[in-house]
C-alpha cells in the first residue's frame, strides 16, 4: 500500500472515530498531497519519496511554528502544533541518530577525497543522498562544515 493510500484510509479511521485533531491534521496533509500533484501536472498518484518530502516539508513548518509561538509564550498554540506534528511524523521514516549522521559524514568524506571546506559541496550531495528525509538539511550543513573545518 502506498502512502498515500495509507494516508486515505487513516482519513477515513480518523473520521469515524471522530478524532477532530487527525482528522484536521490528515486532511491538511492530503490537500498538501493534492497541491503537490496540480504542480506536477496532475499525475494520478505520486512516489513514497515525494509523499514524504511533502510531509516533511509540512512537518518543518509545524516545528517552526511551535518554535514561533514558544517565543511569543502562546503556550496553547504550542500545545496544539506539536500534537499535529506527532500526527505527521508518524508518515516519516524514523530520524537518524546522531552516531549514524557522523558515520554517514566520514563515509563521505573518506568517498570524495574531501580535505577542507572547499570540498563541503561534494560532501553534502553523498550526505544528503543517503539521510535525505531522516535528518534536517540545515543541521547536516553545519556538522558537515564543522568536520571539513576541522572543530570535531
Amino acid at each position: 500500500m502506498s502512502l498515500e493510500n495509507k494516508l486515505l484510509d487513516d482519513l477515513k479511521d480518523a473520521m469515524k472515530r471522530k478524532d477532530e485533531l487527525v482528522t484536521s491534521v490528515l486532511r491538511m496533509l492530503k490537500s498538501q498531497l493534492m497541491l503537490e500533484k496540480t504542480k506536477k501536472g496532475g499525475s494520478k498518484e505520486l512516489s513514497d519519496e515525494t509523499v514524504q518530502q511533502v510531509f516533511a516539508g509540512y512537518a518543518k513548518k509545524l516545528a517552526d511554528a511551535v518554535e514561533q509561538f514558544d517565543k511569543g509564550g502562546r503556550d496553547d498554540l504550542v500545545a496544539r502544533h506539536k500534537a499535529e506534528l506527532e500526527v505527521v511524523q508518524r508518515y516519516l521514516p524514523e530520524a537518524a541518530s546522531q552516531e549514524e549522521i557522523n558515520q554517514v559524514i566520514e563515509e563521505a568524506i573518506t568517498a570524495t577525497g574531501a580535505s577542507g571546506p572547499s570540498d563541503m559541496g561534494k560532501v553534502m550531495g553523498q550526505v544528503m543522498g543517503q539521510l535525505r528525509g531522516r535528518a534536517d538539511g540545515k543541521v547536516l550543513s553545519q556538522l558537515v562544515c564543522q568536520r571539513l573545518a576541522g572543530e570535531q
